[in-house]
């Protein structure tokens, strides 16, 4: 298990455990994070699990891959470390992961 923290747009902070293997949007709507709607159910399609990755996990996380930068057209409020968190599959080095959730998604 891997515990992610997940922080509104607000500062309150969310701590959670995710399975090796699950992505990081797969973990917040099994937890009932709010904040990641996920409405294409973690396809690449849509914009609606953007998440902001802090600059300490950045390289452990990877960079996003062409089709992910696409869809980050999409959302709300985009910036250097922004990430869709559908994208982001979690494995042991991720473990104490935090990333904060937009204002808006879309």
């Amino acid at each position: 298990m891997v515990q992610i923290t997940y922080v509104d747009a607000a500062g309150t902070p969310r701590t959670v455990k995710g399975e090796v293997g699950s992505t990081v949007m797969e973990t917040a709507i099994r937890n009932n994070v709010p904040g990641i709607d996920a409405e294409c159910g973690g396809a690449c399609a849509c914009a609606t699990c953007h998440v902001y990755v802090g600059e300490e996990w950045a390289q452990a996380v990877g960079p996003a891959e062409p089709m992910e930068q696409d869809m980050l057209d999409f959302a709300s409020d985009v910036r250097p470390s922004s990430r869709l968190s559908c994208q982001i599959r979690l494995k042991p080095e991720l473990d104490g992961l935090t990333v904060v959730t937009p204002a808006r998604q879309g």
